[in-house]
């Protein structure tokens, strides 16, 4: 029997006024608490959650906020379980976080055909503002091609013309590869080799030497989780940094820096577009979450459920109304403002816009104070970082909702 992790956190939001007087949201964060997104999601998503609630509440308030909280366990039909349940049973009106691109595009369908809301901050796949966009659903913090066009602009920019792809052979791997090469190419780049590894390898000797010799600036890679760290360690034992190559890692979180440390990760450029140490605000906000996270310092997805949260429940005050189409229809209409990504706005396709950055991870020589990891090397505005609205998505946009459920 599958055991389904469930936390209900009930918050209660009392300005004024009793809290019994005042009308119930509920709000899903489904998200992965054990596997291999636990770190950068899971229980400090929750806490992002929590922070969110508590900044709402700080202000003359119509709803009283309950959070509900799931591991998906990164399969799409246990997410699709829990929210359906979650929506049938329980009444939640949103759900957010949703790391693991597979449960993301599940959920996305149940929110359009149950017209509930959903906000990813997690998953990373760009058809949810493509060819599977939805109106009940905004994608919030990042998608993978950010991520690929922000690094690969900036880059080349900064003279990183030749480039050579270490790339896990798999459909991520191998589509990131393919967006982020056509890329370097649509740059004035060039792309001089590629060599693949298996996921999960433990031995990169043989791409990295082949990057190595390859004369490239750049040397990218097109892999995550343990795989990536594995390589930027061991390219570090082979001297890439210290012989001029720049190793870009596409996808890595603050948390992967701190697994690996900074002598294993100097040098390293990353792209993000949110480090907790960037300003004044970020700071503030990030020293409540790691108050409440025994001292770890939060990911873009953990500040991206805390800001999605609150312009939701913004949103929900503004248009009264906790049918899905409609609150996100309201989250397209007025400006996004908080302390981690400043001022922004969510487009007519859901898709969430702020600035990315360009950073490279520090020497351990350079860092002064716990979690102090990374230097800011370029910023790449809102419009250049984000891929232009899809038609694909404009045309499923428009096709409002669908089914005998939505509600």
């Amino acid at each position: 029997m599958i055991r389904i992790l469930t936390a209900v956190c009930a918050v209660l939001l009392s300005v004024g006024q009793s809290a019994a007087a005042e009308p119930v949201i509920k709000i899903g964060i489904l998200t992965d608490m054990t596997g291999i997104f636990s770190d950068p999601t899971g229980p400090g998503s929750l806490v992002a959650a929590r922070l969110a609630v508590e900044d709402y509440a700080a202000s003359p308030h119509k709803y009283s906020v309950s959070i509900l909280s799931a591991d998906h366990q990164n399969r799409a039909d246990l997410g699709s379980q829990i929210a359906r349940r979650w929506i049938d049973v329980d009444g939640v009106s949103a759900i957010f976080d949703l790391p693991n691109s597979a449960v993301a595009l599940a959920v996305n369908e149940i929110g359009r055909t149950m017209n509930k809301a959903v906000i990813v901050s997690s998953g990373g796949s760009a058809a949810l503002t493509g060819s599977a966009c939805s109106p009940t659903t905004v994608h919030w913090t990042y998608d993978n091609w950010a991520l690929a066009n922000a690094a690969v602009s900036a880059v080349v920019k900064s003279g990183g013309d030749g480039w050579f792809f270490i790339v896990a052979d798999y459909a991520f791997g191998n589509d990131l590869y393919s967006l982020a090469s056509g890329l370097v190419v649509k740059n004035g780049g060039r792309v001089v080799g590629k060599a693949s590894h298996p996921i999960g390898a433990t031995d990169y000797a043989s791409p990295l030497l082949q990057a190595q010799s390859s004369g490239a600036k750049i040397v990218a890679l097109a892999n995550a989780g343990q795989d990536m760290a594995t390589s930027v360690k061991q390219g570090q034992e082979f001297g890439l940094a210290a012989s001029g190559q720049w190793v870009l890692s596409m996808i890595t979180t603050i948390n992967d820096i701190h697994g690996l440390g900074l002598a294993s990760a100097k040098d390293t450029l990353v792209v993000t577009p949110f480090y907790w140490d960037l300003n004044d605000e970020t700071r503030a906000w990030s020293k409540r979450f790691a108050d409440r996270m025994k001292g770890q310092y939060p990911s873009m997805m953990q500040a991206g459920v805390y800001s999605s949260v609150l312009h939701y429940l913004k949103a929900l005050e503004a248009s009264n109304n906790s049918n899905g189409d409609a609150v996100v229809s309201k989250m397209k209409e007025i400006p996004t403002n908080d302390p981690l990504f400043g001022i922004g706005k969510v487009r007519s396709d859901g898709r969430k816009i702020h600035p990315m950055y360009l950073y490279a991870v520090k020497k351990p020589s350079e860092s002064k104070y716990p979690w102090d990891y990374q230097k800011l090397l370029q910023t790449i505005s809102a419009e250049d970082a984000f891929r232009p609205p899809s038609p694909e998505c404009l045309l499923n946009g428009s096709s409002g909702l669908s089914g005998s459920g939505a509600r």
